[in-house]
């Protein structure tokens, strides 16, 4: 009983911090929160954040500067081909140089097909309620300086071929979508902080084909099978160079596996929440580095799935770290 109340406890104070309450005092924040959100005035400094992550990503000052356009959404329909302006499909693709993307108020945007971002996006999602669903999501394709920020992204759904409106206002083609709520190919520098991803048709995050310098913080994943991959598969080669930050994020409840999946690179897994397992929660193929520092881990409850990782190869190719992690409910790395 005593343990089932420290846990409850220790929950509790994580998602306290994790969603960032305003009541939260600066003390209990994390370094994220404390360098934006302990500022009275971050509305009129949104560009702030920029400044506030950490990780492989570094700082996005890219996003920022004088000649940064401020684009506001305003409607929340979705026009694959030829968006229109106040749209949030206008503000990431049909936009020339840096964008800082606002929402004029909380709404729900149903995507009918997947949603390119440019570079230099970023898409700020703070003080409204912003859902995003439908077909495909969010894809960052050879892209670099994004941040994805603020938004509850879910129920995604597969995606055939189709063309859709890219990068700089040009017409491109997109193979088979799994649907994934975010999905990176080929991308550079993008931090994904303070989202609510969860019920998406395959994943809710994949970092692929040579992406790298992703920071992946403050996310809460939550009811799903596959949760994160980081790799794209055991024969892509290009990801041995692949570095990922994965901080203070919650998963769970009801997440399975793959929080993260690595193949090949580096991840660096630090101060996240696990709320349990069914398969596995951190494991990797293809002899990754994984160091996992300070992470909170509770088990299921089912005695055949106590263990944190799961290792595919050779025992002496794997290069699983554990320093500092915290194990409950019979947990063990």
């Amino acid at each position: 009983m005593a343990t089932t109340l420290s846990c409850c406890f220790t929950l509790a104070v994580f998602m306290a911090i994790l969603m960032a309450s305003p009541s939260l005092s600066l003390a209990n924040m994390n370094v994220i929160d404390k360098c934006w959100r302990g500022k009275p005035l971050w509305r009129s400094q949104r560009q702030q954040l920029a400044k506030c992550s950490v990780g492989f990503a570094g700082k996005m000052i890219n996003n920022i500067g004088k000649d940064v356009m401020k684009y506001k959404v305003t409607d929340p329909s979705d026009d694959p081909l030829s968006p229109k302006s106040g749209t949030l499909r206008y503000g990431t693709t049909m936009i020339k140089g840096k964008v800082w993307i606002t929402f004029k108020n909380s709404m729900t945007i149903t995507l009918q097909r997947p949603l390119l971002l440019s570079s230099f996006t970023t898409i700020d999602g703070r003080g409204v309620d912003v859902h995003i669903t439908g077909a495909g999501c969010l894809l960052v394709y050879q892209a670099t300086d994004i941040i994805i920020h603020g938004l509850r992204i879910h129920h995604c759904k597969a995606q055939p071929p189709s063309t859709v409106m890219g990068p700089n206002a040009k017409v491109i083609p997109l193979g088979q979508m799994d649907g994934d709520a975010i999905r990176l190919v080929t991308a550079r520098k993008v931090w994904i902080d303070h989202n609510t991803l969860y019920e998406c048709q395959d994943g809710l995050l994949d970092v692929t084909r040579g992406s790298t310098n992703i920071t992946v913080s403050n996310n809460w994943f939550r009811n799903q099978d596959k949760v994160m991959l980081l790799g794209h598969d055991d024969g892509h080669l290009r990801d041995k160079n692949m570095k990922v930050t994965v901080i203070f994020n919650h998963f769970g409840p009801n997440c399975n596996q793959r929080m993260p999946r690595v193949r090949h690179g580096y991840a660096h897994v630090a101060n996240n929440f696990y709320q349990g397992w069914e398969q596995y929660a951190i494991g990797g193929s293809m002899s990754p580095s994984i160091k996992s520092e300070a992470n909170f881990f509770i088990a299921p409850n089912d005695v055949g799935n106590k263990e944190v990782t799961w290792r595919k190869g050779e025992k002496g190719l794997w290069k699983f770290y554990s320093v500092q992690d915290v194990f409950k409910n019979g947990a063990s790395f």
